[in-house]
């Protein structure tokens, strides 16, 4: 089965609908168990990229979000917000189809407020975790 070629069927979904044609299929033990297509436009929503449609499908299948026995095919590099959450998600390997050739194209800019409560939920949450 050529799992790519089923992530390019999605980027043509979502090409039909107006969406940058992205798309991309998550596979464990050889089998398909969620794929997904660009849908920001469609639904408004500047989260919904192909691979996070797809991350959310796949952990609702396995009810995990860790997808560490999980592949991904996705037809372009994933941006910077798709590669935290495959890093979340623990995917073993990701294959991509094909390489950006675009810079992102906006800049927000961040600032550090340092705030000691702000760190030390973190630390006890982590300490009592461990």
């Amino acid at each position: 089965m050529d799992f790519m070629q089923m992530a390019v069927a999605q980027a043509c979904k979502a090409a039909r609908r107006g969406e940058v044609p992205i798309g991309c299929v998550i596979v464990r033990n050889g089998k398909v168990i969620a794929v997904g297509y660009n849908q920001r436009e469609r639904k408004q929503n500047c989260l919904l990229h192909a691979e996070i449609v797809a991350l959310n499908r796949a952990c609702r299948k396995l009810k995990s979000w860790r997808l560490s026995d999980c592949e991904m095919y996705v037809t372009l590099e994933p941006c910077p917000m798709c590669m935290g959450a495959i890093l979340n998600a623990r995917l073993r390997k990701v294959y991509m189809g094909a390489k950006s050739t675009t810079d992102l194209n906006w800049q927000t800019p961040i600032e550090l407020q340092p705030n000691q409560e702000a760190q030390n939920i973190l630390v006890d949450f982590f300490r009592n975790k461990r």
